[in-house]
Order: C-alpha cells, then structure tokens, then sequence
C-alpha cells in the first residue's frame, strides 16, 4: 500500500495551475482521437495507447523489468511513431493553420463568389457530358492546402477554366488523359498529375485508381477532388479521406459550392445520395 499513499500524496498538493493543465490535456487528447478515429492510423494508434496504459500499470505495480522494457521502447520507438503517423500529423497541422486563418479570409471571400459559381456551373456541365459517355476523369479543387509538390508531376496549363478544354484533356487519346487536373483560383493550372494513392488494403479490391487517388489526395490536404468512373460513369467526391457517390448534376454543384464558396462550414450537411462502390482503372 505505499505506492497507494504516494501517488494519494501528489493530490494534497493540487492547484488551480493543476486543473487547466489537466483541462487542456483532456481536450488535446480528444481532438487527436476525434482526428485519428476514422484513419488508417487508428488501429495503430489504439495499439501504442495500450502499450502506455501497461506501462502505467508497471509503474504503479513497480514491475521494473516490464517498466523498462516499455519505458526504452517509448524512447525510442517515438521518432519511428511519428514517421509512422507522418502523413497524420502533417495532415493535422496543415489544417490547424487552415483553420487559424479562415476566419480572417471569409470576409473577402465572400465578395469573389461569382466567378468560383460561374464556374461551378460550367465545371458541372463539364462532368456530366464526361459522365454520359463513361470517360473517366479526375479533377482536384486546390483550397487552403497549396498541391505544389502534386503540380511538379503534371504539366502546367494555367489557363482559363472553360468546359472545352476540361473535357479535351480528358479526351481517351489525349497524352495527359491519365493524370489528375488540379484547378487553382478558378483556373486549369495543371493537369496529368500523379496523386498518391489511399493505402486501406480492405478497400484496395473495390475501388479503382481514380477513385483511391481521389481519396488519397484528400487525406493529405483540405482539396476537394471529382472523380468520373469510366467503367460506370458515376460522378463521386472525395474530402477528408471519404468518398461520396452517386451524384446528380444538381447535388454535385451543391457540394461543390459548400466546399468551395461557402468555405466548407456547410460541409458537414448529408446529400442523400445512395452509395455504391465500383471499380475502375
């Protein structure tokens, strides 16, 4: 029982400074669950935290064997979590800073709404002609996240948005047909550009290459990426690393002026769409 009148020892001592600190680690510990919960990283992340919950009990039964096995492997095993959780951590912090600046750029925004509508509506019917005939297509809406290290793959068009040229690049004998187009500011700034691929080997069978690295892309950054399938036809986006399908031309452009003209803060309201997965290459 002389562990127990230790450890009982320490709460004779509490302060105020105590509590805040006690406060501000229980909402950092919620936010990094509440971010990591729906990840691949997740049952990861549940794994290092039982391993920590058993190092506490070896500190409190005083195993010292076990206690210093654990306590050399969170020591060292640190540097290899946070690689580990790389993609997590950037992810995180990328949208803090988003999230930290947003409310200063609402304001201006709001008063450069109609070009990104214009071409909303124009991208819009862009899709739904690829969509008619089955050719596939990969677009990424670049928002807060700058893509720079993604438009170093592809080719540089910086031209004016304009449904033509959209369905030309992805004209099945065009060279960058293949590629992923990224629109900056209302702009075709690139296209034939590599994403990297969603990693989750339980979905690996059921989606295709567009679609994954639609996914991809979305975990990695706040972009909004489109997907047409070419072996359906279904139009699909993907946010945050999850994927909406089945929609028409009406809720796709809705989406997309939640995302990109309300700045997201609708993002979180259900368009009834049923989901259906497919495959496509």
């Amino acid at each position: 029982m002389e562990w127990f009148f230790r450890y009982l020892s320490h709460f004779t001592r509490f302060t105020i400074f105590d509590a805040i600190d006690i406060i501000f680690l229980t909402v950092i510990l919620f936010w990094v669950y509440h971010f990591i919960k729906e990840r691949r990283a997740s049952k990861l992340a549940l794994g290092v935290g039982i391993l920590f919950v058993f190092l506490i009990i070896c500190e409190v039964l005083n195993l010292r064997a076990m206690r210093f096995l654990l306590s050399n492997f969170f020591q060292v095993g640190i540097v290899l979590i946070a690689l580990i959780f790389q993609p997590e951590i950037r992810s995180a912090l990328e949208k803090m800073g988003d999230n930290s600046i947003r409310g200063f750029r609402h304001i201006s925004e709001q008063k450069n709404n109609t070009p990104t509508n214009a071409m909303i509506d124009e991208f819009a019917e862009a899709v739904f002609d690829l969509a008619k005939t089955k050719t596939g297509a990969l677009i990424v809406f670049e928002r807060n996240t700058k893509l720079g290290e993604i438009i170093l793959t592809g080719t540089i068009v910086n031209a004016q948005f304009s449904s033509t040229l959209l369905k030309s690049i992805f004209f099945n004998k065009a060279p960058l047909h293949d590629g992923a187009v990224v629109i900056r500011a209302n702009r075709i700034h690139s296209a034939g550009c590599l994403l990297p691929l969603e990693s989750n080997r339980e979905i690996f069978t059921e989606l295709g290459t567009r679609h994954r690295a639609a996914i991809g892309i979305s975990e990695i950054s706040d972009c909004v990426s489109v997907v047409v399938s070419e072996e359906t036809g279904i139009v699909s986006i993907a946010h945050e690393g999850k994927l909406f399908r089945n929609f028409t031309k009406a809720t796709m452009k809705k989406k997309l002026q939640e995302y990109l003209v309300q700045n997201g803060q609708d993002s979180k309201k259900k368009i009834n769409s049923k989901v259906k997965i497919d495959s496509d290459n």
